[in-house]
Parts: C-alpha cells; sequence; structure tokens
C-alpha cells in the first residue's frame, strides 16, 4: 500500500466485528485517559498506561472475536491514525 487513502478500507476489512471494534473503542479511550491523567497529575508512569490499555484492548479483539493479525504490526502509523479515525466516527455515531 502506498497511500492512507488505500490503507483505510483494509483497515476497515480487518474490524468487521463489532466486539472487536468496541474494544478497540474502550482500549483508546482508556488510552486517552491515561495520557490526559499523566499530563494533569504530572504522573509520567501513567503514560506507561496509554500503550498497555490501547494494545491490549484491541490486540484481544483480534485474537478472540476478529480472528486475525492486527493491522499495527504491518502499518504502524496508518494504524495509529485509522485507530483515531474509527474512533471519532464511533464517538460522532457515524457509520464505518
Amino acid at each position: 500500500m502506498k497511500s492512507y487513502a488505500q490503507f483505510w478500507p483494509y483497515y476497515l476489512a480487518q474490524h468487521r466485528n463489532a466486539t472487536c471494534r468496541r474494544l478497540h473503542f474502550i482500549g483508546t479511550t482508556l488510552a486517552l485517559s491515561c495520557a490526559a491523567a499523566a499530563l494533569v497529575l504530572h504522573q509520567p508512569l501513567l503514560w506507561l498506561g496509554s500503550p498497555i490499555a490501547g494494545y491490549g484492548f484491541a490486540w484481544i479483539g483480534h485474537a478472540f472475536f476478529e480472528k486475525n493479525r492486527p493491522a499495527t504490526f504491518r502499518h504502524p502509523w496508518w494504524s495509529l491514525r485509522a485507530d483515531f479515525e474509527m474512533y471519532l466516527k464511533m464517538l460522532l455515531g457515524r457509520t464505518l
């Protein structure tokens, strides 16, 4: 894949299962919460919770519900961007 525009449909195809998408949403919410808490409380160790929560929930979704390998392994930056795009669409109630 040569562009994010090509990657996005692939990313959506890897996230067809609603439970997997919900786990992504929970993980991203927790990751953002850990990052915000780290900033507000001046607790650098809370930053460690961000990737653990974010990736932990997502990988559980892929392993047990989607039954595929996370796109993070092949395209980490596009995958991160796509996760935030999916998160925002879910938060706003938009269809994927």
